[in-house]
């Protein structure tokens, strides 16, 4: 499996925009899934009044599979093309579930936002998820304007969408020209693997021609090994297996490793992925690895693992450039939401707004305000409410940015400036 570069992907996008659908479609298409499984995926969905969710079945299938069978795999599917192995991370677009949206997201390294060419306008959750994808780190993304069959095909339902969608872009940062803007069926399978008949006038990409224009971001191998832990599991024989994805640096066996902020060290015994035991661990790579030394109770979601020479930082407070998507009233000094950094959650205290600035430019637009609001950009101090590892979003990008979870909804994204680490 290491022969072909990896990438992680995540499909983002509103509730019913066709995203679960999109996905089994194209693994069907590949030859991942048999036509006997669509059949009979295909009567399920009709006898329980659900008929043409059968390729939206692939994904939520496999996610029992997952629930019941100890995989290291958690929400992921894997699949290849003739150019990049591909982690699949099927993001889900109920706003309950945006926690596990955002998880999803802050590991990919490319986005498919998933629209529906039957909206007249754009719908909340797709704001949401492309402000995040940005904020996130995420920075190639694939427009893919789906129900083409459902609008008859029509060139002009198609330009509609793409300009709606090419100012949101514009707003939270991406740069339309950059961004491939796909017009597709995903339930019929038009533009997926093949060019379709029925929108002659589209001259784009099909959407694997479009991943197989995807770039393979740089790893950062040359940085100390940084791994957020996302589960911790105890396999017979094997003993404790933390699993995570790496983010920077290289996790090898026979590495002397320690979490953080727990302070617990161990030894590497051996590193799997998809299980397959592998020889050493790059960026990228989502892996379960089996340490000597620590117990179950020693390390949990949300810790990260580095190399026992460099450990991770744990901050005592940080600064940080957040904007504000969605709140009912204020932020104000005092306020403790939830922050959803890497994989952890953690309630941390805004103990001062040292400035508002203008989201587009940067430039300072008040000092130490009172409060901000939803649309505002600033730069904050933060206390964590209990030991938190974070590291500065310019030395090491994923665990640096972060979202603000707040009243079961996403009310402000950002990144990490600067911090003060925790006096040992």
């Amino acid at each position: 499996m290491a022969e072909l570069p990896h990438l992680n992907l995540v499909t983002i996008g509103h509730v019913d925009a066709g995203k679960s659908t999109l996905v089994g479609r194209l693994l069907y298409e590949h030859g991942e899934i048999s036509e006997q499984v669509i059949k009979n995926l295909k009567a399920e969905a009709e006898k329980i009044g659900k008929a043409t969710f059968e390729f939206a079945f692939v994904m939520d299938q496999l996610k029992e599979e997952r629930e019941r069978g100890l995989t290291i795999d958690v929400a992921h599917k894997k699949f290849k093309t003739d150019k990049f192995y591909f982690t699949i991370i099927d993001a889900p677009g109920h706003r309950d579930f945006v926690k596990n949206m955002i998880t999803g997201t802050s590991q990919a390294d490319a986005a498919v936002l998933v629209v529906a060419a039957t909206d007249t306008e754009v719908q909340p959750q797709t704001k949401e998820h492309t402000f995040l994808a940005r904020t996130l780190g995420v920075k190639q993304l694939i427009v893919a304007i789906n129900k083409m069959d459902a609008v008859s095909y029509q060139e002009a339902k198609f330009d509609e969408s793409k300009k709606r969608i090419t100012a949101l872009l514009k707003s939270v940062g991406y740069k339309p020209e950059e961004v491939p803007f796909l017009a597709i069926s995903a339930y019929k399978g038009d533009n997926i693997t093949k060019k379709s008949a029925n929108m002659p006038w589209y001259t784009g990409l099909t959407v694997m021609e479009a991943l197989n224009k995807l770039q393979i971001p740089p790893k950062l191998t040359d940085k100390p090994l940084r791994i957020p832990i996302q589960d911790v599991y105890t396999i017979t024989g094997a003993g404790t297996v933390p699993v995570g994805r790496v983010e920077t640096g290289i996790l090898k066996p026979n590495q002397k490793v320690i979490f953080m902020p727990m302070k617990v060290s161990g030894e590497v015994k051996s590193i799997e992925m998809h299980h397959e035991q592998i020889p050493q661990a790059v960026p990228g790579d989502n892996i379960g690895f089996n340490v000597r030394g620590i117990s179950r109770q020693d390390v949990r979601r949300g810790d990260v693992c580095g190399d026992s020479a460099h450990p991770p930082t744990v901050a005592e407070e940080f600064t940080a450039q957040i904007i504000v998507l969605n709140h009912p009233s204020v932020l104000a000094p005092g306020y403790t939401p939830v922050f959803h950094c890497h994989t952890a959650q953690v309630a941390c205290t805004i103990t001062e707004i040292v400035k508002k600035i203008n989201p587009a430019t940067g430039a300072v637009v008040q000092e130490k305000p009172d409060f901000i609001k939803t649309g505002d950009a600033a730069i904050i101090k933060v206390k964590p409410t209990v030991p938190m590892c974070v590291e500065k979003a310019s030395e090491y990008p994923p665990l640096g940015r972060f979202a603000i979870r707040d009243m079961g909804q996403t009310v402000a994204a950002g990144m990490i400036i600067d911090l003060v680490p925790k006096k040992a």
